[in-house]
């Protein structure tokens, strides 16, 4: 199945238009920001017309007309009333790496371009639905690994997923292929996962067509966490992760690293990567791409080194994601210029790590 919802263009006509330039489109915003800018309209409709109204009502004579004139012409003129939320979700442990789950919203600091700002919202989350990305690297590389992965990426699903969750499953190698479109059904996520083969043909799985045209040879990871995000993610609210089984070695994608780490950040998604070392010799790039996309989402790096790390791995991220502070606030800066605005979250507790997303991309007008 082709990673692009609309599923009509060719493939490599499709991946001409929609990613060797990239779209720089709008953040999206979660739930709350959508509710909170809905809300905002209605509030501006409703003030827009309360002038002409209370105009119909005075009195009468050439003092009235006038009023009635003048109060016509301003309602007529638009009322500039944008509200824009920004949320971000933390995760805090402390030096024994355990989750720390009782702070308060005193505890907490956030700042925007090193300007504070004030928490207008804070809530502890351990049920806010969640959807996720499991990204599972197919290249010649993993070939030792693959079965572990497939053994532990279908407990992970059948142990985080809940009620209102939903995840896809993609796989790349030489290309980059959709096994499993977002669902709650646990069951499709794992039948897709045990799916997954190696150096897939570049028809796809099964015969169907993939989005990333075939290559020579190659490791399409830039490619793939791009479209995850750009053509998947970046539509859905709240919470949004991408979970990444690879040796963080790419070899053939069109696009490049920071490409792939704009999409996420433009999807407001964070990503997870559970680094697969030491089954294979590797250029020595994993670690630092990896650290990369991680780091500027918020996410971590776990080491997975044998069968027992990758589930342990599996075990902290299924917790980070369950055991989550929510905090939003109105930015001092209201400009809508669609510029990178770096975040951070400090808590003001001793020997304590956070983990948060580092910035947003600011709406255009």
């Amino acid at each position: 199945m082709d990673i692009s919802r609309a599923g009509l263009l060719p493939a490599n006509i499709r991946w001409r238009f929609r990613c060797i330039v990239p779209v720089s489109g709008n953040l999206q915003g979660d739930y709350t920001m959508r509710m909170t800018s809905f809300a905002a309209g209605i509030l501006t409709l409703a003030l827009a017309g309360f002038p002409a109204g209370k105009a119909a009502g005075e009195g009468h004579g050439t003092g009235g007309t006038e009023r009635h004139q003048q109060q016509s012409v301003q309602s007529q003129e638009p009322l500039k009333t944008q509200v824009t939320v920004v949320n971000v979700f933390a995760t805090v442990r402390d030096r024994h790496h355990g989750i720390v789950a009782d702070l308060s919203e005193k505890d907490f600091k956030i700042l925007e371009d090193g300007q504070e700002q004030k928490v207008a919202f804070f809530s502890k989350e351990v049920d806010m639905p969640i959807t996720l990305g499991i990204l599972i690297d197919t290249s010649g590389s993993m070939d030792r690994i693959l079965g572990a992965e497939q053994d532990a990426a279908s407990r992970f699903v059948k142990r985080v997923m809940r009620k209102n969750d939903e995840a896809m499953v993609i796989s790349f190698d030489f290309d980059v292929n959709l096994l499993a479109d977002f669902t709650q059904d646990t069951s499709v996520l794992e039948r897709a996962i045990r799916r997954t083969v190696m150096n897939a043909p570049p028809a796809g799985i099964g015969g169907t067509v993939g989005t990333i045209p075939y290559q020579s040879g190659g490791t399409n990871l830039y490619d793939a966490v791009y479209l995850a995000a750009h053509d998947e993610l970046a539509t859905e609210a709240g919470r949004k992760a991408v979970i990444l089984l690879t040796d963080a070695e790419d070899t053939g994608s069109r696009l490049k690293l920071q490409d792939a780490v704009e999409a996420a950040q433009r999807a407001d998604a964070v990503i997870h990567v559970l680094l697969i070392r030491d089954f294979m010799a590797t250029s020595g790039v994993g670690p630092s791409v990896a650290n990369k996309m991680a780091g500027d989402t918020g996410g971590r790096v776990i080491d997975v080194h044998n069968e027992k790390t990758l589930e342990k791995a599996f075990d902290e991220i299924s917790e980070e994601l369950r055991s989550q502070y929510v905090l939003g606030y109105y930015p001092t800066n209201e400009k809508r210029d669609g510029s990178f605005r770096k975040i951070q979250v400090d808590v003001d507790q001793p020997d304590v790590k956070v983990l948060a997303r580092k910035g947003y991309y600011a709406p255009r007008r």
